[in-house]
This record gives structure tokens, sequence and C-alpha cells, in this order.
């Protein structure tokens, strides 16, 4: 086995288990890595430099084909309702065949981090098919020092491997495709998909198993902090805006996905973003816009003239899921540690499609971690095969699929912390007002960045509240700069028995949601709950 580059050499490629490799590539730079993918003819590059790749049948996670091993170790800590078990002897024959698939293979392999916070940072090695993976890889986490290399331990292990097919009787598993984790040998086998999201949200699931054990809160969010070190953070799922609201020029960037809160103050676990960039606009997200066009970034999935190499961000014909990945050092603004102070501000995005949601409302610590194991936002009609009408979409903690504990774990840890150190909490709508999706009109993202200015500067706080009737929550009644319209919903509706109506659907699908809560929390947060408009009267 032939093994170039740099790399701790007692233990190497056999330590995992490979054997009879063609080449391992060790810790290749990006120029190394994006040349040798141009090479092999993985992708295309763009005007401006971008490398542009296509992912196949699956551009996006494969939530359903995700496994934990289940075993002594993860019986009692695991939250079994959404993460899929896996046997130890299933896990061991994947294993095995995987090593064996890997035979006569060049790989990839990168050492690098998972976290900014030197007390809490998972040592990661990947290896990875393809060069682009390993260039992908490399964006998205932390790069070593070169002094660390020789001396690099892993404890935490990824084997990707898009060529390999799982077999379902064999293994275990649901499809070809699987990510299996087995925590106890800190070990993750990616197969039969090139969606290098996996990577990186493997890495995340290992965090959000072994950080709450330290005291350490993982967290679906970006982050950002102002010149006075007045740090913020950002829940939200796909679509809500969490990158874009993060992006502010104004504010240091101290990551856009995934971040830790620890006793010292923020880290982020990733050391580059991953953007959506569907109808990316360079006049409303020009930091974002820009990194398309540089040397180096990868682009998934993304349109392009195949004579000019001029891409097209508007085309989304293999997939409204574009994704631009590059490292945060591409941002004019972006943090150089990674680091920052406790946060200030605890904002929560939702982009409610039924337009009954303010633009803002301030939490109590009891409604935030309501409102954080809820995590409520809106598919709307188009961005799914069958979806017609705006559906609601809860997904806890703002990222259960990468939660392997119960996230009343999560939720305690967030509320304790918010006590501690005296964060604001609010709730952000990006979504619309007016009427539901495909009548009202998408909240103007101007009043959204006014609204949010005016938490972050404290200047908020300041204003006259009204409690609003449904969800029980502080609702300013006027804000500078912000059409004071917009601030009662309900007054943005043509038909206000109509809205009443959506209202209380809205508030039914809350409840109905969290009734698997209940019985984890504590009585002020159960009472956090929203109320049916009839049973208040």
């Amino acid at each position: 086995m032939k093994q170039c580059g740099r790399y701790n050499h007692a233990l190497g490629a056999e330590a995992t288990g490979f054997r009879a490799l063609a080449k391992v590539h060790w810790n290749q730079t990006a120029a190394e890595l994006y040349e040798t993918a141009s090479r092999r003819g993985e992708g295309l590059i763009a005007q401006g430099g971008a490398f542009v790749v296509s992912t196949g049948q699956h551009t996006g996670r494969s939530p359903k084909d995700k496994f934990v091993v289940r075993d002594e170790t993860t019986e009692d800590n695991i939250w079994w309702e959404n993460n899929k078990p896996l046997s130890p002897q299933h896990f061991n024959q994947l294993y095995k065949d995987f090593l064996a698939h890997a035979e006569g293979k060049e790989l990839f392999a990168q050492d690098l981090y998972g976290g900014a916070d030197p007390a809490h940072r998972l040592p990661t090695r990947l290896f990875c098919e393809c060069a682009w993976h390993a260039l992908f890889i490399q964006h998205l986490l932390i790069v070593p020092p070169a002094s660390d290399l020789a001396t690099f331990q892993p404890k935490l292990t990824i084997i990707d491997l898009p060529s390999f097919r799982a077999d379902p009787e064999r293994h275990g598993v649901r499809s070809e495709t699987v990510i299996a984790v087995d925590f106890k040998r800190g070990l993750v086998l990616i197969g039969g998909t090139s969606y290098a999201g996996e990577m990186k949200k493997s890495v995340f699931t290992a965090l959000n198993y072994l950080l709450p054990a330290a005291g350490v809160m993982p967290m679906h969010c970006s982050a950002n902090v102002g010149p006075d070190g007045d740090a913020a953070i950002f829940f939200g799922l796909s679509g809500t805006g969490k990158t874009t609201l993060s992006a502010d020029s104004s504010r240091t960037l101290v990551g856009d996905d995934e971040h830790g809160w620890s006793e010292s103050g923020l880290f982020n676990f990733e050391g580059g973003c991953y953007a959506k960039v569907i109808n990316l606009s360079a006049t409303a997200e020009p930091e974002i816009y820009a990194t398309t066009r540089q040397w180096g970034t990868v682009l998934e999935n993304v349109g392009m003239d195949p004579v000019t190499r001029e891409l097209d961000l508007t085309d989304g014909s293999k997939t409204e899921n574009t994704r631009s990945a590059y490292p945060l050092h591409a941002i004019p603004n972006a943090s150089e540690t990674g680091l920052a102070p406790h946060p200030r501000n605890v904002i929560m995005l939702t982009a409610d499609a039924f337009g009954v949601m303010p633009p803002i409302a301030r939490l109590s610590p009891s409604q935030a971690m309501y409102h954080f194991l809820s995590g409520y936002t809106a598919k709307v009609a188009g961005t799914e095969k069958g979806v017609t009408e705006p559906e609601a979409t809860f997904s806890a903690c703002f990222g259960a699929p990468f939660m392997p504990r119960h996230p009343s774990e999560y939720g305690n840890l967030l509320r304790d912390l918010i006590a501690q150190h005296g964060a604001s909490c609010w709730l952000v709508n990006t979504g619309w007002t007016g009427g539901k999706y495909g009548v009202g009109k998408r909240m103007p993202i101007a009043a959204t960045r006014a609204l949010l200015n005016a938490a972050l500067d404290g200047s908020l706080e300041n204003a006259e509240f009204r409690v609003d009737p449904n969800f029980g929550f502080e609702v300013p009644i006027s804000v500078p700069g912000v059409d004071g319209s917009l601030l009662s919903p309900r007054d943005t509706w043509p038909d206000k028995k109509a809205y009443d109506a959506q209202a209380r659907r809205l508030v039914e699908m809350f409840n109905r949601n969290f009734e698997r809560f209940e019985a984890h929390v504590d009585p002020e947060v159960r009472a956090a709950a929203p109320v049916l408009k009839e049973a208040a009267e």
C-alpha cells in the first residue's frame, strides 16, 4: 500500500482495518485535491474557479437510511423514537464488507477537527473515495496546524465510499444506501450516496452525542458577534434564513450552521459554510454570492452552461437544494478563531407559511424551551413532490435528524445556559404575512433585518409589547423603521375570520406535536403551550 502525504504513521490506514489499497493520499492541500478531482473527471471547473459536481440520485441527505448501533453503551442514551437501531452484528458485517470493497482503491484521507475550542473539539479522520469529497470536508471542518498531524489521534473515523452498495438482508438496513454510526467505536460508514453533506452531518451527530455529557450544548444554529462583543445565535431549519441573517456585514460571522455553547462561550464546530444557493442574489447576499465565483468552492448540483461555464443559480432542474461549500475565510467579516462570548440574544427562526406568526416575539425562558423543543417551520407548495398546500414541520431542537439524545436533554441544557447568562430570547418569522402561502406575501427581509437589529442592539427591550392571544408571547406594538401593520398579523389579513381559523389550526398542530414531550418537561414549559382561542375565552 502506497501512503502519500502527511500523517501519523503509527495510526495509518492499516489501523482502521484497510488492506491492499492501491494508494492513500494523506492530508493533501486544497490545491492538490482540486487538481486531482479535475484530472479524474469528478466535476467541471466553472468561470471564476468553482468546482461543479453532480451528486447523482441523492441530492440531499437520506435520513431514512441512517442507523445507530444499539449496544450496552447506547441502549439508555439514544432517543430511539427518532434513531433507527442497528445490531452490532450487522454493523460488523457491514464494516467487513466496506473494507473488502475498498481493496485495490485509491483513497483520500483527511485529519481534521470538529470544533474550534481545543477543550471540546473532536479529532476526526475521514477516508474518501472521491477527491472532491476530501476537498469538501476540508472546507467544512477545521484544518489542524501541520505540527499536529504527526501526533494526530482520531476519536471519530468516517469511511465514505459512494460506490459501495449495502444489502438490506445481509446488513440489516433499508436500502443500498447506508449511513451507520457506531458511537462505541467512534466509527461512521457511509455508502451508496455521493451527497457530501452526509459526512458533515455525521460529525455533527457525533458531537451531539458526546458534548452534553460534558455540559456543553451542541446547537444547529448560526452565530455572529457585534463590535461590542454582543454575540447572537440563530436557530432555524432549512429555508428560514439562518445563513442569510447571520451574514451581516456589520457583525463578525462566527459560523453559519453548527456551534457549541460551553463554560467559555460559543465555538464553531466547523471551519466553513454549506450554503443553499438556489436563486441566490448578488444584491441581497453579496458575500455568499461571491463564493460561487471563487477558486476552490465546491458547488453541488448547480446549473452551468457547458460551453461558457457560466453558472445559472436559478437552475433547479436537478434539485432546489443546490449548495456551495467554501472555507469560512472566504467571507470577508468572518471570525478567525471560531470563538465568541456567551450570547446576549437567542433567535429562533421560523418560516410560517400559514401567515399566523408575527415577525418577531419576545419569549420567556419557558416559552423559549417550548419553541426550541417544537422546532417549527412550514414547507410550501412546490418545494417537495406532493406538497400542494403549506405543511407544518416540527423538528425538535431545530435539528431532529442529527439529535441522538432525547430532545429534553438539549432543552434543559439550553434553558440552564439562558438563565445562567441572562440571554434574551426572540422568535422571528421570516415566512408569510397577510395570508397563507399563495395568498399573502413573504415577510420583507428589510423589515426582518430592522427588527433583528433592534433586538441585537437592545433597543427592542424598551418597546411597548402586547400579548399574543393565541401563543401567549409578547409582540412589540411599534418599532422604528418597520410598518406597524406587520406587527399585528391578524390586521394584515383581509378576512379576519379566515385568520382566526388558520390560527386555531396552527395552535392545534403545536399542541399535537408537543404531546410527545409533555412527560419530559417541567409544568412551566407545558404551561407555555399556545391555547386555543375558544378555550381561553
